[in-house]
């Protein structure tokens, strides 16, 4: 696909119905929003070099065959501002912006010869404005508020976590692991925003380099797998470190409405990519403390935004209400005392049916950041 048909800007319909334009600057929707159109190829991100105007901006990303390429960011310094995750070959997924004037990187990792490319933002980001400017603010400050809680209660349990494997208390440490992590499932879209935190705190053994493994999921392995606490001293003070570092960097992570619902996405995302699978917590089996925090985040991301939602698509607002409801009862059969049944405990009509559920609620869930950006 060549440059000029990979960048198109078109209206933003009800649906987001795509129609090509120009390759550079188009026509805007009634709400403002500008459509930018990236292909994932083997290469990796076509076009890699991009120019656009300062504003509310969609990124509709398409695989187009790459098996190696299924994701798409756009960075700007260490931080992530906005990015899409397994977009499998022949898949689309979106998310939105409001771009504000400057250079930015883009990323499609995996790729051959493009794996990082340029997007250049020109012009004056318009000020939210109207009877939404008000909301707006309240959605980001109602947002804040729930991360900083979190990431509160993400220190101090990690704390008795970690404390737990430095005595060499092994059965105390599996009693609160899943307890510790749910604070972090609950915020990991902010939390993936800082680079290489993220990994440093959450990673499975297949996500990184030989020998580098941290985290959460080293100490799960050495709980559970190993049955030996044997050489953890080390990791369990660089996870408490790191989330000690974590918790300082949520309370300066910039906000708007769209990023708050891309985040909502994001966490229905992870469900979909890890919990649901069992991948994620596969030494303990506690998947389903993981899915119920990423529920509950996604939640709150739209909760946060939801009055604003309500004013320019109540039904969407309504529909979406409904689709969390049917997700607590769906998993409300697996909950035991605190917890739940382990994954294993699990049969594949049961997986199919929380599947389900979750796909009922990702794709309303999908055009909420569509709506309220430039909010």
């Amino acid at each position: 696909m060549t440059p000029a048909k990979a960048l198109t800007v078109c209206a933003l319909g009800a649906v987001l119905a795509l129609t090509a334009c120009s390759s550079k600057e188009g026509s805007r929707s009634a709400a403002g929003v500008r459509i930018v159109h990236v292909s994932l190829t083997d290469a990796g991100c076509d076009p890699a070099t991009m120019e656009q105007s300062a504003g509310p901006t969609t990124f509709v990303v398409t695989n187009e065959g790459a098996d190696a390429v299924t994701e798409f960011e756009v960075v700007q310094g260490d931080r992530i501002v906005g990015e899409v995750e397994n977009v499998a070959a022949g898949l689309e997924r979106s998310f939105s912006l409001n771009l504000d004037p400057g250079s930015y990187e883009t990323r499609c990792p995996g790729g051959t010869t493009s794996p990082t490319g340029m997007l250049t933002v020109t012009g004056t980001a318009p000020q939210a404005g109207g009877s939404g400017s008000t909301s707006a603010d309240e959605a980001v400050a109602a947002y804040r508020t729930y991360l900083e809680t979190r990431a509160d209660q993400l220190v101090a349990r990690t704390r008795l976590f970690t404390q737990a494997v430095l005595a060499g208390d092994p059965e105390k440490a599996r009693q609160l692991f899943a307890w510790a992590r749910e604070p972090y499932e609950a915020i990991e879209p902010v939390a993936e925003t800082f680079g290489d935190l993220d990994p440093e705190i959450d990673a499975r053994v297949n996500d990184v380099p030989a020998g580098t493994w941290t985290g959460f999921h080293r100490l799960e392995k050495a709980l559970w797998a190993d049955r030996s606490l044997e050489g953890m001293d080390p990791v369990a003070r660089q996870l408490r470190a790191d989330v000690v570092k974590l918790h300082a960097l949520v309370r300066t992570v910039e906000l708007d409405p769209a990023q708050i619902a891309n985040g909502a996405t994001e966490l229905l995302g992870e469900v979909s990519k890890s919990k649901i699978t069992g991948e994620e917590d596969r030494y303990s089996h506690t998947d389903l403390w993981d899915f119920r925090s990423n529920v509950d985040g996604a939640r709150a991301a739209f909760a946060a935004v939801r009055p604003l939602l309500a004013q320019r698509d109540p039904a969407l607002a309504a529909l979406i209400t409904q689709r969390f409801a049917a997700v607590d009862r769906a998993l409300d059969p697996y909950r035991v005392g605190p917890g739940f049944v382990p994954y294993t405990a699990l049969t594949t009509f049961d997986t199919r049916s929380l599947s389900s559920a979750i796909d009922a609620l990702a794709e309303p869930l999908s055009q909420v950041a569509g709506t309220v950006v430039g909010a």
